[in-house]
């Protein structure tokens, strides 16, 4: 399945029952009051992404999470425990291979993740995103940029901290034309920092 038709897997279908009607001498009922919204219950029911991760090996492929655990464990053992596999349909023909988690499977749904790249899912205001390429962690604040990245590995404009990264790595802010005149952002450092006190 092509990632254009993930659409269709989004979709929530809702039904509901129809009430029997009252007599006619009855007083009308007063109506019911309204359900309130159920909490999400997987990832596929976001409404923008507020954080989305991916890693760029030397295989080029390319490995993309919507979630920080599977993308932690990623980083730390070379592999997740479920994936999805999009052969041939990423950025120059490359492989996407997505993390996903055991809730996406039993809802059978497509994870965050899948969203974010396949563009059905746009980003947060306060959006964070990390691609880990080469031993060197790149910090994005904007999706696009992000993607751009992805596809074809350019940075026209960042902040580097070389050796600031846990193991030493450096670390790449990456800016645009707008937000270089802002300065390094230090939402990102606080970010990257929260991830490995949170999952260190």
């Amino acid at each position: 399945m092509g990632l254009g038709a993930l659409g269709a897997a989004v979709m929530l279908l809702a039904g509901c029952a129809g009430q029997p009607a009252a007599p006619a001498a009855a007083a009308p009922a007063s109506p019911a009051p309204a359900a309130a919204p159920a909490a999400p219950s997987s990832t596929a029911s976001a409404t923008s992404a507020k954080e989305f991760y991916v890693v760029l090996p030397e295989s080029g492929r390319i490995y993309a999470f919507g979630d920080t655990r599977n993308y932690m464990d990623f980083l730390s053992h070379g592999e997740v425990q479920l994936t999805r596999t999009r052969i041939g349909e990423g950025p120059q023909g490359r492989t996407l291979v997505f993390g996903i988690t055991s809730d996406d499977v039993k809802n059978n749904k497509p994870s965050l993740g899948e969203l974010v790249m396949s563009g059905q899912l746009e980003a947060a205001p306060d959006f964070y995103g990390e691609v880990f390429k080469n031993g060197r962690f790149y910090l994005f604040g904007e999706l696009k940029d992000m993607k751009d990245f992805i596809a074809y590995g350019e940075v026209p404009y960042s902040y580097t901290d070389i050796g600031a990264g846990p193991k030493g790595e450096t670390i790449v802010y990456v800016m645009n034309s707008q937000s270089y005149k802002q300065g390094k952002p230090a939402n990102r450092t606080e970010r990257f920092k929260a991830l490995r006190a949170s999952n260190g």
